[in-house]
């Protein structure tokens, strides 16, 4: 571990406003990570309330504990899929409020032993739970080609998905791609000269880390297990960080809503202010999404609230 990360919380005072956060209630930080937006909440709410905080990186765990110290905060590892049981295995059934900061965080990524960053050398990993088995050395060094070219067209939308496929596959057979920074070399190369606003390696690095960490499956059944959970009124606040990420909740909310199970809050996301982003460079690409849960309310008293960016 590091001695003390630095983590700054994406659209802060959005999300509490989102959350409409009540002194006596019962919130759930679905990835806690290093505790930016939990240390907030905690300090909204009363004795009469608590904040379970749920991470599947044990390294982000150990810093939030430290970061909250408050009995009113109760740690879990466990993944979006497993929030019903979670809860369940603490005897709460429902909650007020239950947010969602997708993605890799700052932590992870200059953490370079856990092999997220292409500008690493450290070994390919990119799992966010260690005690798993699968890594990005395992995709990168024994997926077949075609399967590797799926996945950075799928998760990475990656315009050069074939010729990178093509390209790991060829340099594999002569000598197994061990490091970040071999994979990116790679990549590098396929993109040639070609001028980039960001680094060539990007979705190649995103699309391994989601299908390592199955990030688009647990987002979908994460959703869900938040509807199940929340009290009527509750709220569902969702912060994503590229298209894929993106669209699945806006979908999600949008047939939830359909449904009549949502109501939802923002009818375009909410972004950072070009003073955050000035702050916060690494939130430019952030997206807060929010729904409530509406059993027992009346859709005509939705209010949307959201600026006039985004989608």
């Amino acid at each position: 571990m590091n001695s003390e990360p630095i983590h700054i919380p994406v659209l802060l005072e959005e999300t509490l406003k989102m959350l409409n956060v009540k002194k006596d209630g019962v919130y759930v930080d679905a990835t806690i990570g290093l505790g930016g937006h939990a240390e907030k909440i905690l300090s909204m709410i009363s004795a009469g309330g608590m904040l379970i905080g749920i991470d599947r990186d044990e390294d982000a765990l150990g810093y939030a504990r430290k970061r909250l110290g408050n009995n009113r905060a109760q740690l879990k590892k466990g993944r979006f899929s497993q929030l019903s049981e979670t809860l369940e295995s603490m005897s709460i059934r429902e909650v007020d409020g239950v947010l969602f900061d997708l993605g890799v965080s700052m932590f992870q990524l200059k953490t370079p032993q856990r092999g997220f960053s292409f500008l690493s050398d450290a070994r390919l990993d990119m799992r966010m739970d260690v005690s798993q088995k699968l890594t990005a050395w395992d995709v990168v060094n024994t997926y077949h080609e075609k399967e590797i070219e799926q996945i950075l067209r799928e998760y990475g939308e990656e315009p050069f998905a074939k010729k990178i496929a093509r390209e790991i596959a060829a340099a594999r057979k002569k000598r197994r791609i061990d490091t970040c920074e071999m994979l990116s070399d790679i990549v590098s190369r396929v993109y040639g000269g070609r001028r980039r606003k960001t680094h060539p390696a990007t979705k190649t690095f995103q699309a391994i880390r989601i299908e390592v960490n199955r990030e688009l499956d647990e987002l979908k059944q994460g959703l869900q297990c938040a509807v199940s959970v929340l009290k009527a009124g509750g709220r569902l606040c969702v912060i994503s960080y590229h298209s894929l990420e993106d669209r699945a909740v806006k979908n999600f909310m949008r047939d939830s809503d359909r449904e009549g199970a949502l109501m939802v809050i923002t009818k375009k996301p909410v972004i950072p202010t070009p003073e955050e982003i000035r702050r916060n460079p690494s939130c430019r690409s952030a997206k807060l999404r929010c729904a409530e849960k509406i059993f027992g309310v009346p859709k005509k008293s939705a209010t949307f609230w959201g600026n006039k960016d985004g989608e």
